[in-house]
């Protein structure tokens, strides 16, 4: 008897995110970049192909290495990366995930960008940390234009560098962030890292708890300066070409995100240059963190869409009591649900991404930190029932899914945690009625198209007039839900709309995935994903 053949398997799965994914590809064409499907269908054979599929295994199995020191003791504080780490970014930067919407602005670049980094995400998600810094530093820098004149062509071009040089020896440059320190976390006002005035520059000096992208070229900072918290530019070099005072302490050791490095650092008399005015550093830093929130949303989406493929290619080919997990009614019910969720999490993110193109900024800056909350926090409970469709296939490494749950829950922490971002919209509703106004008028374009979202609305509506802190989170679940329902109910198919509607606007289901009621057609629903 044969004991090794493989039998009742599915076979490999050809990762084709983009083109297997009719609701990220209708989304394109209708929040208007259309132009960019070759673009979209290029990039995501070359950013999930089977060898760059190899390297996201390679860069998250041998994670970063810290060398503070060189063989002779000088201090050098550099990280060594494995070579996959350095091939995933040379392709994102070649397509101008970091830059190309401000390079070449245009209708629907930043809907085409949030599309590729959805695909890029949907193999490894590490890279994008540096990706998304660099790609929101830019309109910070715009706050003070010399600093954008010199540093935009470096960080928008679309070559990868990685050697450890001054910037303006290299081809391409890489922007990070350092704004939180041990003793306030998110509360960034409590920093203590002090900047004192120089020969028109700034001198840092103190200690940041996560440094994200530490091989970065130049890297944001908060700082205490004589008018208060301020926002700085601080290079890895100095004008002369000497380092500057910024030492890496150690590497974080975390959950997931292993590909990528994040650092606590000690600036002792850096030099640095100042963004914006000084005692502004929230308000001009906030124009990076809207731009990184919003690829949190992306993230988190692509982490549904990815752990849902893997579970619908399973359950196609896997038979189990005689009959295919596919055609078995609540194995039927689980993904129904689950397509479901990503649909609408796929469908707001897109419409996030057209009111950055558009400049709609009150509809963005509520729409984002509501889109941030919700979708960040649906993730982790979401791989963690496609992982189970697996069953323990899915629970082992080489399927892939455990990555992806290990970083399920970093962007609902990653630039403000789901309480900052309640504690958000509440600010925005009580003292920027113009965002409360644009997120209602997107909400009531679907108005009449289905009575349960109008009377979800209605009852929404009544509570937004007397908002409070503790009833935050429903609120802001609230209004996240109403926008997708009206994204549904305009744009889905007509099965996934009324799913959404009876499940999520009603609550006629469970707490957990897979409680839809019968009368959902989950069949269509599944088929059609």
């Amino acid at each position: 008897m044969a004991t090794h053949d493989v039998l009742n398997q599915p076979p490999p799965l050809p990762l084709d995110p983009y083109r297997t994914d009719g609701t990220l590809s209708s989304a394109l064409v209708r929040e208007g970049a259309a132009w960019a499907d070759n673009d979209l269908r290029d990039f995501a054979r070359e950013a999930c192909s089977a060898q760059a599929q190899q390297w996201a295994a390679q860069a998250n199995e041998n994670p970063p290495r810290l060398r503070t020191h060189d063989r002779y003791g000088n201090r050098i504080d550099e990280v060594e990366f494995h070579p996959a780490w350095h091939e995933l970014l040379r392709v994102s930067v070649a397509y101008g995930l970091q830059g190309r919407p401000w390079r070449e602005p245009r209708e629907g670049a930043h809907v085409a960008r949030a599309a590729m980094m959805m695909v890029a995400s949907q193999n490894e998600f590490g890279h994008g940390c540096p990706i998304s810094m660099t790609y929101s530093a830019y309109p910070a820098l715009a706050k003070t234009p010399a600093l954008q004149a010199e540093w935009g062509p470096r960080i928008t071009g679309e070559t990868y560098d990685p050697r450890f040089l001054p910037a303006a020896q290299k081809s391409g440059a890489l922007i990070g962030m350092a704004m939180t320190e041990k003793q306030g976390g998110s509360d960034v006002r409590a920093n203590t890292t002090r900047a004192v005035r120089g020969d028109g520059h700034y001198l840092l000096t103190g200690h940041k708890w996560f440094c994200s992208a530490p091989m970065s070229d130049a890297f944001l900072v908060l700082a205490q300066a004589d008018a208060g918290l301020t926002c700085f530019l601080l290079p890895r070099f100095l004008p002369d070409g000497a380092r500057n005072r910024f030492f890496l302490q150690r590497l974080k050791d975390k959950l997931g995100n292993r590909s990528n490095a994040s650092s606590e650092i000690e600036l002792d008399s850096a030099h640095a240059e100042l963004v914006g005015e000084e005692g502004r550093g929230v308000q001009t830093i906030l124009e990076m963190v809207n731009h990184t929130r919003l690829d949190c949303v992306i993230g988190s989406s692509a982490m549904m869409r990815r752990s849902l493929s893997e579970a619908l290619h399973h359950v196609r080919h896997r038979k189990a009591f005689g009959r295919l997990l596919i055609d078995q009614p609540l194995m039927r019910n689980v993904l129904a649900d689950l397509v479901v969720e990503s649909q609408a999490a796929t469908l707001l993110m897109m419409r996030l991404a057209r009111g950055y193109d558009r400049k709609e900024a009150p509809f963005r800056r509520l729409a984002t930190a509501v889109s941030k909350f919700w979708i960040c926090k649906r993730a982790p409970a979401f791989v963690a029932e496609a992982l189970e469709c697996l069953g323990g296939n899915g629970y082992i490494e080489e399927s892939g899914l455990p990555r992806i749950y290990r970083e399920a829950p970093l962007n609902s922490i990653w630039e403000g945690s789901g309480n900052v971002m309640c504690l958000d919209v509440l600010r925005a509703v009580a003292k920027e009625p113009d965002s409360l106004a644009a997120v209602l008028e997107e909400i009531r374009l679907g108005a009449t198209a289905d009575r349960r979202l109008d009377a979800f609305v209605d009852v929404l509506s009544e509570r937004l007039l007397r908002p409070q802190e503790s009833d935050a989170r429903r609120l802001v679940e609230g209004l996240a839900l109403a926008l997708q329902g009206s994204l549904l109910v305009r744009f889905a198919a007509p099965a996934v709309a009324d799913a959404f509607c009876v499940a999520r606007l009603t609550g006629d289901r469970g707490q957990v995935f897979g409680t839809l009621p019968g009368q959902v057609d989950a069949a269509s629903i599944v088929n059609d994903a």
